[in-house]
């Protein structure tokens, strides 16, 4: 077995390291420090050496202990908060080198104070209950479990193991650079909150822990919530969505975008979305992540750029032969061609196909007793999204043999005798359906 340790040479994944290769000894468990060279100090190589030697050095004292290491590519982005910038590219540099060891578990030497001062930063940011809760003391996420052993240990428990065990550690000089909000909080604030309420490390920890029961609360609610509002394909259903208390409409339509999209809703797009949601039935679009929320007859959908059909993409030629999934170029997607015993367009008629993008004019036949109509009238009878119109049409050269939506044209469905397929249009977000 084998654990990560996050390690950057500070005072406190020092501890934590020394600390868990002793625990370690005598136990088949093998420690590795995993070291992030960020390249935005002067001084970054000499803490990498400094940090290799310390663990060399604690390996051949015989504690089961071995070291790792990742440098940075790249740089923040012009306007691009270094902070964020360096904490997104460390976490997923230790998520890699823990993969590569083996190492299911990675240990971070956040503490109690670290709680506290995240506590106090998310709320001077207008946080809700996710910011309030400051972090856990384990998440698991991407196939590993992060883990916070101290973060109910006090800064003075740290301090006194150090110095039990006489261990080295760096001081990084960007700690004292007060353009990061941390520092001006640590170096500014903290000293005269301590000293006008010294029990305030502990308190608003201790306030971060309510704060992590009361987000969990929101969550079951949510769950219980959506399952009353969402239909089959998990679309919002806005009419059902509203009769909720306006507390509870926001919390079930946060968890909802987060479900939807896998990307947590910044507070400006769910007050938004509540103040506009309600006032009008029109199809309509927002913006959020990769992709698009869409309203459209009742329904709140995500959808994600890649599904979005381009109706700029080129006309192609292609042959179908026999059944099976064929991803068309340029539409991000794939065309499900299936055997089917009715209502299907016959194998021969698909050898020579044009795959275009709606241009206008096109009429489709929806049964045989029917007429041929627009496509918008057609669309509008099926009720299909306006953003699920856009996907490519296939005609067999002037005829139009199938459109995403209404499926097969009727006129050129086959007949007894005939080897018979149905075609279904999948894009990317839902190929796996």
């Amino acid at each position: 077995m084998r654990v990560a340790v996050a390690y950057s040479g500070g005072r406190d994944s020092t501890a934590l390291l020394h600390a868990t290769a002793r625990a370690a000894l005598d136990t088949g468990v093998q420690v590795v420090g995993l070291h992030v060279h960020h390249g935005l100090s002067p001084h970054a190589d000499a803490w990498l050496t400094h940090c290799r030697q310390q663990v060399e050095g604690w390996a051949a004292a015989g504690l089961p202990v071995s070291f790792m290491f990742r440098r940075l590519p790249g740089k923040p982005a012009k306007g691009e908060s270094i902070e964020a910038w360096a904490r997104d590219a460390r976490y997923r540099a230790l998520e890699e080198m823990a993969e590569e060891q083996g190492a299911a578990l990675v240990l971070l030497a956040h503490h109690r104070r670290d709680q506290a001062e995240t506590f106090v930063l998310q709320a001077l940011r207008g946080a809700g209950m996710a910011g309030l809760s400051a972090m856990p003391e384990s998440v698991a996420r991407s196939g590993l479990v992060w883990a916070r052993p101290w973060l109910n240990a006090g800064r003075e428990q740290v301090e006194a193991y150090l110095q039990a065990h006489q261990l080295s550690f760096i001081d990084d000089d960007s700690n004292s650079d007060p353009r990061y909000a941390r520092n001006r909080l640590r170096l500014q604030v903290w000293p005269k909150l301590l000293e006008a309420f010294p029990q305030a490390e502990s308190s608003l920890a201790t306030s971060a822990a309510w704060a992590q029961e009361a987000l969990a609360l929101q969550l079951e609610l949510a769950e219980f919530d959506l399952d009353q509002v969402c239909d089959e394909k998990l679309a919002l259903r806005l009419g059902d969505w509203q009769k909720l208390s306006p507390a509870r409409c926001s919390n079930a339509l946060r968890a909802w975008i987060q479900r939807s999209s896998g990307q947590a809703a910044p507070a400006s797009l769910v007050q938004r979305l509540m103040a506009e949601l309600g006032q009008a039935l029109a199809p309509a679009a927002w913006p959020h992540g990769d992709g698009e929320l869409r309203r459209y007859r009742g329904r709140l959908r995500f959808m994600a750029a890649a599904s979005i059909a381009s109706s700029e993409a080129p006309a192609t030629d292609m042959s179908i032969s026999r059944a099976g999934r064929y991803r068309l170029a340029g539409w991000g997607g794939v065309l499900q061609v299936q055997a089917v015993k009715q209502g299907g367009v016959p194998l021969a008629r698909l050898a020579q196909l044009q795959i275009r993008p709606r241009q206008g004019g096109e009429q489709f036949q929806r049964a045989p007793a029917s007429t041929a109509r627009s496509l918008k009238k057609c669309f509008q009878e099926a009720a299909v999204p306006a953003w699920e119109r856009e996907g490519p049409l296939l005609f067999a050269g002037d005829q139009l043999l199938y459109v995403p939506g209404l499926g097969v044209d009727a006129r050129v469905w086959g007949t007894g005798g005939e080897r018979i397929m149905s075609l279904r249009w999948l894009p990317d977000s839902n190929a796996k359906a």
